[in-house]
């Protein structure tokens, strides 16, 4: 199968831009040839990467929150036109399908986020859930292209750009929309980084104009662009689950720490019943994150040990080049998945951690 090419394909792979599949059948930026750099440049400067693989879905009409509020676990009813909520869509079950973003548009207008990777399940999954509703769904993934502009200097460089929008008074998980080189452009303060930054939702047949304004006034600003192995590694850093890699359908939002996004008292929702019992009986592993004592990262499923049995086993390493050390997420018993617990990874020490690597206090995201 061919795979698709985001609107940016062409300017990314003129700045030398080695490119492979990312999920959701697209091809996209895995790094510019140097993705420890571009980590390190995002985090003290400003990076920007394509996300235009993510998937996009419209909703709308007179019962589109009724809708987007049966198919997450977070409450859409309590969101005012401007908001955005992280949330998780789970199965009957309580498995995670993924963990996307949800923006409210309107009173009746709401834009759902998805990852790459679950893009067709996810579309797919609203669909069949609107027949009956007055609900509209669609799939506007390829009309509308998503760079993502992250680091200190981010809002520098695009209040320059975006002058008729106020981006110093643009809270997180807020959003507004202002006009970049003409281009009309909905600006939300999002983003997986753990810096300060913003995510821009451009027409796609305007992207290109998007793309070399923000270049043009970037280069004072440090302006720098990064691929998907230095969104992992930044991610890995805040110890930020990602689907597909420390969750999927066989896991709960209890399981990964999302669980204070479940919203129980809002009302029925899909999964709810079972959540519920999960919520009550208790899980019996814990998702944690590791400074490992190994001198490179080791593979997902390594096992694990603790007291001369294996307690778990890493779901992705990586070297954290903001922290100086080689770092793993994991699954570990409950019963050792405690702060600073020692355990081994492929016989070297290892210490367990439950908070962030990086800026744990999360005072670069207030910035």
């Amino acid at each position: 199968m061919t795979l698709r090419r985001t609107p940016f394909h062409a300017l990314a792979s003129a700045m030398g831009a080695q490119m492979g599949p990312v999920g959701g059948g697209f091809l996209n930026v895995h790094s510019y040839g140097d993705a420890v750099a571009e980590h390190l440049n995002t985090r003290a400067r400003v990076g920007v990467q394509d996300l235009s693989t993510m998937g996009k879905i419209d909703v709308k009409g007179p019962e589109a929150e009724a809708l987007v509020n049966h198919l997450i676990v977070n409450d859409a009813a309590r969101m005012a036109p401007g908001q955005a909520r992280y949330a998780s869509v789970c199965a009957h079950d309580g498995g995670i399908m993924d963990d996307l973003t949800v923006f409210r548009l309107g009173s009746e207008h709401f834009l759902i986020v998805t990852g790459s990777r679950n893009r067709l399940k996810i579309r797919d999954w609203v669909a069949a859930h609107a027949t009956g509703r007055r609900a509209y769904v669609t799939d506007i993934t390829a009309a509308v292209a998503f760079p993502t502009v992250q680091g200190p200097n981010s809002r520098a460089l695009l209040q320059g750009l975006i002058p008729d929008a106020d981006l110093t008074a643009l809270k997180r998980w807020t959003f507004t929309f202002g006009h970049l080189d003409g281009t009309r452009v909905m600006i939300s303060r999002t983003g997986v980084t753990g810096e300060l930054g913003f995510e821009l939702f451009v027409p796609s047949d305007e992207a290109a104009g998007v793309w070399m304004a923000l270049f043009r006034a970037g280069g004072a600003l440090g302006l720098r662009p990064y691929g998907v192995n230095a969104m992992f590694t930044l991610g890995l850093e805040k110890l930020y689950p990602a689907h597909g890699i420390d969750m999927d359908e066989s896991l709960t939002p209890f399981h990964v720490g999302t669980d204070a996004f479940i919203k129980f008292d809002k009302g029925d929702f899909i999964g709810r019943e079972a959540l519920l019992r999960v919520r009550d009986a208790g899980v019996a592993t814990t998702w944690v994150g590791l400074v490992l004592g190994n001198d490179s990262p080791v593979p997902a499923m390594t096992p694990v040990m603790a007291g001369g049995r294996a307690v778990g086993h890493v779901t992705y390493s990586d070297h954290g080049p903001s922290v100086g050390a080689v770092l793993a997420s994991a699954h570990l018993a409950t019963d050792v998945a405690t702060e600073a617990a020692p355990v081994t990874v492929l016989g070297r020490p290892a210490t367990v951690t439950r908070r962030a690597f990086f800026d744990p206090e999360g005072l670069r995201l207030r910035s």
